[in-house]
């Protein structure tokens, strides 16, 4: 998709456990709870929420932990997602460190927990299909959202309506559809997503393939440096005699800025820096544009990749294997054939 703003139908779409059923009554009458590690626990709806705490709008782009799954070799469990799992919405809401000062978090106060009303798989109430949480540093980020609207609509069902936690830059896990309740904790949240090799990555590299217990991996944050190419499809055939072919997509980099693009046509003998904007807000992808030179007719590659603003270039394997896939980030190729 070649759209700035990511419209609701393309937007991608991850399921941990079954789709709950759609709340029959007002949306503004859903309840959201805030409690733990607070003086003054919460507990409001929808409408109470958006009256009292000040509404924002930004641009926020989300990913899934497993985007780029595809090019760890060998294969990793989890959907085989290629670049597609990355889209960049209008998200409008509350801020979720506005309701967490309202509540007086305690000294203690050091993680989150969040719970949303999806249905585990096995349909068995007592289990949750996914509750993630995250260091109270990134629950206290201006751009983390109690998120109400996406482009300016009410949320659609299969995105989490009427309510949803919006954590960009970090893995998509963390964003809770059908919010029902954040609570801050004096240790790190024990739900199901959390420890093991589940959105945790290897802190000591490990064997592709071998077997870990993730006993010794970190919890995955800030997603790494990646770009898109979103014009030209692979496999695209161009009349005889073009000379030149212009490219554009997107690049981002989890709570990072990107810094520079580049893209090569000689499989990275040389490289072309690419024009990049400045993105719409913090936490936007941020759109990049080039002309290629073509010297004649046959087959090319475009090779583009990406470098954050702390200097870390997209490398050209995916590196760190982990069991279940995350954070592969390889620069990425297309073919064309001129003629």
């Amino acid at each position: 998709q070649d759209d700035e703003v990511t419209p609701a139908e393309k937007f991608f779409i991850r399921m941990n456990g079954q789709i709950p059923e759609p709340f029959a009554g007002d949306p503004r009458s859903w309840r959201l709870r805030l409690d733990g590690e607070v003086n003054t626990p919460l507990d409001l709806t929808l409408g109470e929420i958006e009256s009292r705490f000040p509404t924002v709008t930004r641009r926020l782009q989300m990913e899934c932990g497993g985007n780029g799954r595809a090019a760890f070799s060998p294969e990793t469990r989890g959907n085989q997602w290629g670049n597609g799992a990355i889209s960049c919405a209008e998200w409008t809401g509350v801020r979720l460190r506005d309701l967490i000062a309202a509540a007086g978090p305690k000294e203690g106060a050091r993680f989150t927990g969040h719970f949303g009303a999806d249905p585990h798989l096995s349909g068995d109430p007592a289990r949750q299909a996914i509750s993630r949480g995250m260091r109270i540093e990134k629950a206290l980020d201006e751009d983390t959202l109690v998120a109400l609207r996406m482009n300016g609509r009410p949320i659609p069902h299969i995105h989490g309506a009427p309510v949803r936690l919006l954590v960009p830059g970090w893995p998509g896990s963390l964003s809770q559809k059908w919010l029902t309740r954040v609570t801050l904790l004096d240790g790190p949240h024990t739900g199901a997503g959390m420890g093991g090799t589940s959105y945790r990555v290897p802190v000591r590299p490990i064997v592709p393939g071998s077997r870990d217990d993730g006993k010794e991996f970190a919890d995955m944050e800030s997603m790494p440096v990646r770009s898109i190419l979103t014009n030209v499809a692979h496999g695209a055939r161009l009349p005889a005699g073009t000379r030149a072919l212009d490219v554009r997509g997107f690049a981002w980099a989890g709570d990072q800025a990107v810094r520079a693009m580049h893209v090569s046509t000689d499989y990275g003998a040389t490289w072309r820096e690419a024009q990049l904007a400045a993105p719409a807000n913090r936490h936007a992808w941020q759109r990049w544009t080039a002309r290629l030179p073509l010297p004649s007719d046959g087959y090319y590659e475009v090779w583009y990749r990406a470098t954050d603003s702390e200097g870390r270039m997209q490398p050209h394997a995916a590196g760190n294997w982990n069991p279940q896939g995350y954070g592969a980030n390889p620069l990425s190729r297309i073919a064309v054939l001129v003629g």
